[in-house]
């Protein structure tokens, strides 16, 4: 009967193992790495948001699928940002400061909206116009989409909201492949002026002024007939 002879086992020098463990490391990184390690994409958008008890919040829905209710307040912000950054509007005002100079309409709701086109960070080229709040009156059943196209214009793809009062002139939610320090930066609060009562409409204003100038004219016409009739009774009495 033959023997075969045991095969010997060399040890692996202190190099060698280093190498082997450096190899499965990389190798374990690659496969069993969550993918949320990988850098997240940014893109320039505008986003949607409700203010609630003065606080915004980003909307869990799409635009056309929300209702707001009469009163409430709704936010679009323009900029820069990825999954684990988010920009809010940069400005917080309230209702009253909105819409307490445009009068309840029966049947209608009143819906403010603060649109705030990002900083000039956030653009990819030109400059944006600074933050407004506008006051939207509009059906009962109108849908956050249908209160934004009653104060602004709307530029859309495929259901994204693109541009609004044509800001970005161009693109659509597109990818920024380096973020600049500045579109990093953290935002600085800016307040929005409260909206004033409008104005008289000129035509209350013209027929106002009409009113008045047709009353000095028939003050004139009387007093110079009182004055004719005072002379002519005068001359009657001498004669």
């Amino acid at each position: 009967m033959s023997h075969s002879r045991p095969i010997a086992v060399r040890p692996l020098r202190p190099a060698a193992l280093l190498t082997l463990a450096a190899l499965v490391a990389a190798l374990f990184t690659a496969v069993i790495a969550p993918a949320g390690a990988a850098h997240a994409a940014a893109y320039r958008y505008w986003g949607y948001y409700h203010l609630d008890s003065g606080k915004w919040a980003f909307a869990q829905t799409g635009p056309d699928k929300f209702t707001p209710k009469d009163g409430a307040i709704e936010g679009w912000r323009f900029a820069v940002g990825d999954e684990s950054s988010t920009r809010l509007p940069r400005a917080t005002p309230t209702f009253e400061d909105i819409c307490g100079a445009t009068p309840a309409v029966a049947g209608k709701k009143r819906v403010g909206l603060v649109l705030d086109y990002g900083r000039p960070a956030d653009a990819e080229a030109g400059t944006p116009p600074a933050p407004t709040a506008k006051c939207a009156v509009v059906d009962t059943k109108a849908t956050g989409a249908e209160v934004l196209a009653a104060v602004a214009s709307v530029r859309s793809e495929g259901g994204l909201t693109c541009a609004i009062d044509s800001w970005p002139a161009t693109g659509c939610g597109g990818e920024v492949k380096q973020v600049s320090a500045a579109a990093k930066a953290a935002d600085t609060p800016v307040t929005i002026a409260a909206a004033k009562k409008a104005d008289a409409p000129a035509a209350a204003k013209a027929s106002s002024g009409t009113s008045t100038s047709t009353l000095v004219l028939i003050g004139v016409i009387v007093l110079a007939a009182l004055v004719v009739g005072a002379v002519a009774l005068r001359r009657r009495s001498r004669a």
